[in-house]
């Protein structure tokens, strides 16, 4: 099948699916971590996060946040705080010093539920909980973080899936080991370029060129002067792809533009925050 170079597509059999993964997951657990990418902390946010999770109750990381200017991102810890009513906090796989704060947050979050069951007569157990958030925004990377200090797996529970593992942090908290993945049903085009930009959308599902080149559109100033400075690209010269192409002398036989391998290499160098530290969404 050709690809469509405009639009970037979803599968509603994939979506389906997922859906029904990450219901089961739910029912099994007290609260849930979200994680989102600092590069995107609107977009990579499931619209309908609340309805998804039936109202568990929820902390949000913001992972990545290595990648990204603190200060333009403490102002969007204020807004989700605001807008969500979650504790949000700001996170990335190499910073172990936050881990503490993360636990004790969750266990917090899961106290209702366990009240609850202790109300019906049964004895104390230890939170539950799962991190959940949309393709490679770094689920398994907290995952790893959380458990570097404890890999106990305890396996299957009365009444829970066998195929459920879970590991246990400490006496008060257990976590499931998998990563809920929220499936992305949305048909926002302007919100997918930019999950595009991150990379938490399947390559299959757009062309490089295009995303390179709607990456580079959307710059502010600032960022479209550190790209510039990043591959020597003199002022005059219109910030696309084939003047970065010429510029780095990635051409093809017979003279003209390598876009492909140019695009790639632009996708790529943004994403491991090698161009700068940026926020590509925007408040207001």
């Amino acid at each position: 099948m050709k690809k469509d170079k405009t639009h970037i597509h979803w599968y509603p059999g994939h979506i389906a699916k997922a859906e029904r993964k990450l219901r089961e997951q739910l029912s099994l657990v007290d609260a849930v971590i979200e994680v989102l990418d600092a590069r995107l902390p609107l977009s990579s946010c499931y619209e309908n996060i609340t309805r998804l999770l039936n109202q568990k109750p929820r902390l949000i990381l913001l992972n990545k946040s290595d990648l990204v200017n603190k200060a333009e991102l403490d102002e969007f810890i204020s807004y989700l705080k605001e807008q969500t009513g979650c504790m949000v906090m700001a996170t990335d796989s190499k910073n172990m010093k936050d881990i503490q704060q993360i636990v004790k947050k969750v266990v917090e979050l899961s106290e209702p539920r366990i009240q609850a069951i202790m109300a019906k007569g049964l004895l104390r157990r230890p939170a539950r909980v799962m991190v959940v958030g949309m393709p490679n925004v770094g689920k398994s990377s907290i995952i790893n973080k959380l458990t570097r200090s404890s890999k106990t797996k305890i396996g299957a529970k009365a009444g829970v899936t066998r195929q459920q593992q879970w590991v246990r942090i400490n006496p008060q908290l257990e976590l499931l080991d998998t990563p809920g993945i929220i499936p992305m049903r949305q048909e926002d085009q302007e919100k997918a370029r930019k999950l595009a930009f991150v990379n938490s959308i399947s390559e299959n599902a757009y062309s490089n060129e295009l995303i390179a080149q709607e990456l580079l559109d959307i710059l502010d100033e600032k960022q479209a002067e550190a790209f510039r400075a990043y591959y020597k690209l003199p002022d005059d010269k219109e910030l696309n792809i084939d003047n970065i192409s010429i510029e780095r002398n990635w051409m093809q036989t017979g003279g003209s533009t390598d876009r492909e391998r140019t695009s790639v290499y632009i996708l790529r160098d943004f994403r491991e925050g090698k161009i700068g530290k940026f926020i590509l969404d925007r408040l207001g």
